[in-house]
């Protein structure tokens, strides 16, 4: 275990899968699973309990189900960032996670190193988003705050898409953490947004600013 260890959460309402997720991930050098949970209600508790860097979550299992703990790990402000497992190849059946909050989502059948990285990406703050997820993210959410967004503020949102940390963004910015909060809640405010996932994605989606080069 290094000091820059991944803790990961495994949700899957099937022992075998959860088993085999924890068997893979603890080989890597930089992963440890310290737990795992079989639904919505569990994945809350577990998360809250172990307080895990990132949630590798499935999206149906019986009772309550994947978007149901994305909602209530919102609701929680539960920092962890979360990968969707699923088995779903319609991308309409992931848009309800992804509006509650997931960072990003992969098949069952992806390959072990694929997912890996995908841990790693979205634990580096980084969103992972199909392009015919965001179309249909896209279609019919139109929202008329972006054309009010200041350029400052649109700078702090493409550091955001880059995946930096207010933190971070203070540092490249020349400003105070604090102020870099208040950009944040003024975008989250004009975009209607809840987090700054969401505001990334939208971002992103919609083309309010740019991957290319990045």
């Amino acid at each position: 275990m290094t000091e820059e260890n991944i803790r990961v959460l495994v949700v899957d309402d099937h022992p075998m899968v959860r088993q085999g997720l924890r068997t893979f991930l603890d080989m890597q050098d930089d992963m440890t699973v310290v737990g795992e949970a079989f639904d919505g209600a569990s994945c809350l508790e577990a998360a809250e309990r172990l307080r895990p860097d990132v949630i590798l979550l499935d999206l149906r299992m019986p009772g309550t189900d994947g978007v149901f703990a994305l909602r209530g790990l919102r609701d929680r402000d539960n920092p962890a960032r979360v990968l969707v497992v699923t088995s779903f190849v319609d991308p309409s059946a992931v848009v309800p996670a992804v509006r509650a909050g997931a960072a990003g989502y992969v098949y069952k059948d992806v390959k072990p190193s694929a997912l890996v990285a995908a841990v790693r990406s979205v634990h580096a703050g980084h969103v992972l988003l199909h392009p015919d997820v965001a179309r249909l993210l896209a279609e019919g959410d139109t929202r008329p705050g972006e054309l009010k967004l200041t350029s400052r503020e649109l700078v702090v949102l493409d550091a955001v898409v880059q995946g930096l940390s207010n933190r971070e963004i203070a540092k490249q910015l020349a400003l105070s953490e604090k102020t870099v909060k208040a950009h944040m809640s003024a975008i989250l405010g004009k975009l209607g947004m809840q987090d700054r996932t969401q505001a990334a994605l939208y971002a992103v989606r919609t083309g309010l600013v740019s991957l290319v080069g990045k």
